[in-house]
C-alpha cells in the first residue's frame, strides 16, 4: 500500500484520506446498487446479464451488482385506462362517438412484461378493435339502449386477447354515446312525440274511468232509487189494504151494532141500503143547485120510507081529523 501510494505520490495524511474517501463512496455505490426495496402491491423484474432472473416481492430485496439490473417495476394494484372518444359506425350506417374507461388487474408480472411492448397502449388498441366490432353489429336504438350488454362483450373480447399478457381485464365501462347532431334532434322530436302520444292515452284512459265510474253511480243511484219505490209502493199498498181492512172491520162492527138495535124488529140488510140511498139523493141534491132529483116511480120511495119506518119502529102518523 505504501508503495502504491509512493507511486500515486501521495505519501502525506491528506492522500490517504482522499482514497479512504473514494472507496467508502464507491462502496456506497456498490451498495445502493445491491439493495432494492419493493413497495406493497408492487413486484420488479430482475435481469441477469440481460436474461431474466426472478422477480422482486414486496420488502427489502438484494441483487448482485453489475450482474443483475431492474428491468420494470409492475404495479399490482387495479389500474385504470381511458378511452378517448373514437368514431365508430354502427350496423344501420350511423356515425357516433364514444368513449370508454377500462379496469385491469396484472396478474402475472412476467408476461405483462417479455409478451407486449406497451401494455396500456395494447390494451387501448384492443379496445378500439373490440369496440368497432361489438358496435359495428348493433343497429342504433339497439346501441344506445344496451350499455350492459355492450360492456359485458368487450370484457368477454378483451379478457380472452389479454391472457396471454398475464392481464385480467375486471370490468369495462361506456361513458359517452354522442349521435350525430340531426339523429339528436329528430331522437328529441320521436321523444316528444311519444311523451305527447302517452299523455294522450293516458288522458283517454282517466276519462275512460270516469265515464265507467259515472255510470256505475249512476245504475247504483238509479238501483237504490228503485228499491226505494218498491219499498215505498209494498209499503203504500200494505197501508191501503190495512186501512180497507180496518175499514171493513169498522164497517162489520157498524153493522153488528146495527143490527144488535133493530133486533127482531126488522131487517139490517133493508136499513142500510136505505141509508145509502138516501146519502146518494141528498149529494145529488147538494150538487144539483137547489135542484131536487126523484126516482121515476114515486111508489119506490114511499115503498123505501116506509120500510125505513118500519126498522126504525116509527108509528104511522095519526089521521087527521
Amino acid at each position: 500500500m505504501t508503495e502504491l501510494l509512493q507511486l500515486l505520490g501521495l505519501t502525506d495524511f491528506s492522500g490517504m484520506t482522499i482514497i479512504l474517501s473514494l472507496i467508502a463512496l464507491f462502496a456506497l455505490i456498490i451498495l445502493f446498487q445491491a439493495v432494492k426495496i419493493v413497495p406493497q402491491k408492487q413486484v420488479k423484474i430482475i435481469e441477469r446479464l440481460g436474461k431474466f432472473h426472478r422477480t422482486a416481492e414486496a420488502g427489502l430485496n438484494t441483487i448482485v451488482p453489475f450482474l443483475d439490473s431492474v428491468r420494470d417495476t409492475i404495479d399490482l394494484r387495479e389500474q385504470i385506462t381511458k378511452i378517448e372518444p373514437q368514431a365508430v359506425i354502427t350496423r344501420d350506417n350511423v356515425t357516433m362517438e364514444v368513449d370508454a374507461v377500462i379496469y385491469f388487474v396484472v396478474v402475472d408480472p412476467v408476461r405483462a412484461t417479455y409478451e407486449v411492448q406497451n401494455l396500456r397502449w395494447g390494451i387501448e388498441q384492443l379496445t378500439l378493435s373490440a369496440l368497432r366490432n361489438v358496435i359495428g353489429a348493433l343497429d342504433l336504438d339497439h346501441t344506445l339502449t344496451s350499455r350492459d350488454t355492450i360492456n359485458a362483450q368487450l370484457r368477454s373480447a378483451l379478457d380472452a386477447a389479454t391472457q396471454l399478457w398475464g392481464v385480467k381485464i375486471m370490468r369495462i365501462e361506456l361513458k359517452n354515446i354522442t349521435p350525430p347532431e340531426e339523429i339528436r334532434l329528430t331522437m328529441e322530436k320521436q321523444m316528444t312525440a311519444e311523451r305527447t302520444r302517452r299523455a294522450a292515452v293516458t288522458t283517454a284512459e282517466g276519462e275512460k274511468a270516469s265515464s265507467i265510474l259515472r255510470a256505475e253511480g249512476q245504475k247504483q243511484s238509479a238501483i237504490v232509487t228503485a228499491e226505494g219505490e218498491k219499498q215505498a209502493a209494498i209499503l203504500a199498498a200494505e197501508g191501503q189494504q190495512e186501512a180497507r181492512a180496518r175499514i171493513a172491520q169498522g164497517e162489520a162492527a157498524a153493522i153488528q151494532t146495527v143490527a144488535n138495535a133493530i133486533g127482531s124488529a126488522g131487517n139490517p140488510a133493508q136499513y142500510l141500503i136505505a141509508q145509502r140511498y138516501l146519502e146518494s139523493i141528498g149529494a145529488i141534491a147538494n150538487n144539483a143547485d137547489k135542484l131536487v132529483f126523484l126516482p121515476y116511480e114515486a111508489t119506490g120511495i114511499l115503498s123505501s120510507l116506509g120500510g125505513i119506518r118500519e126498522l126504525l119502529n116509527v108509528p104511522p102518523p095519526a089521521p087527521r081529523t
